[in-house]
């Protein structure tokens, strides 16, 4: 999932500047499950800009506001309330508000600040593992990516900088390394690390834009 925490209402403000009618897209996803973009942070939204003087034409909340052709199909069946906007405040991620920016015919503004892409321990809790590097390395690594959970990105470690296990660079986070290490010795790898080096990360095969089309199984 994405990791999205919302703007500041004052820095949505300004963005809303000159604009008075606003149509309002949440998302039932990941900006649900962040508290940032679901029913109650989209009532809650109503309210704070009707408090401010903005009317509120309407709102909507997609399943998965990233799907394309279904926020389109959301809009339509809202398509009064969203005509009758000036511009159009998106409660979730880049990818969603962009969505929104591709069918709703009107200014598009980002309520929300894209984080990272997010495992999920438990409610509330998220946390970066996987960078969408394009070339995944884990094997290597007893299936965890130092690249992402190390703060230097080493690929070769430890760097000597971790105290008892916890990182310099955040003493509150565990050394990466030492959980490498330690699910190498869970899973009764022989090898593990240090066996070998590690060649330089090519970043070149991560390249924006990302494009993935093929033809989907049917049936």
């Amino acid at each position: 999932m994405t990791a999205t925490e919302q703007k500041a209402f004052e820095e949505i403000i300004k963005m809303l500047e000159g604009e008075e009618k606003v149509f309002l897209v949440g998302c039932g996803d990941c900006a649900t499950l962040c508290q940032t973009g679901g029913e109650a942070e989209v009532a809650e939204m109503t309210q704070k800009l009707q408090e401010a003087g903005k009317t509120v034409t309407g709102s909507v909340i997609p399943d998965s506001t990233c799907q394309v052709l279904d926020s389109a199909r959301m809009m339509r069946k809202h398509k009064a309330e969203l005509e009758a906007a000036d511009s159009v405040l998106v409660l979730c991620c880049g990818a969603g508000a962009q969505a929104v920016a591709e069918n709703s015919g009107k200014r598009t503004h980002p309520g929300c600040n894209s984080l990272f892409l997010a495992d999920t321990v438990r409610l509330g809790n998220l946390f970066e593992w996987c960078s969408c590097c394009s070339d995944c390395v884990i094997d290597d690594y007893g299936g965890v990516c130092p690249i992402t959970r190390c703060p230097k990105g080493q690929v070769n470690g430890p760097c000597g900088g971790s105290d008892e296990g916890k990182c310099e660079v955040d003493s509150e986070q565990e050394c990466v390394w030492s959980v490498i290490v330690a699910r190498f010795d869970k899973v009764g790898d022989k090898v593990g690390i240090g066996e070998k080096m590690a060649p330089l990360k090519n970043y070149q095969v991560n390249k924006h834009p990302g494009k993935r089309v093929f033809e989907p199984r049917r049936g």
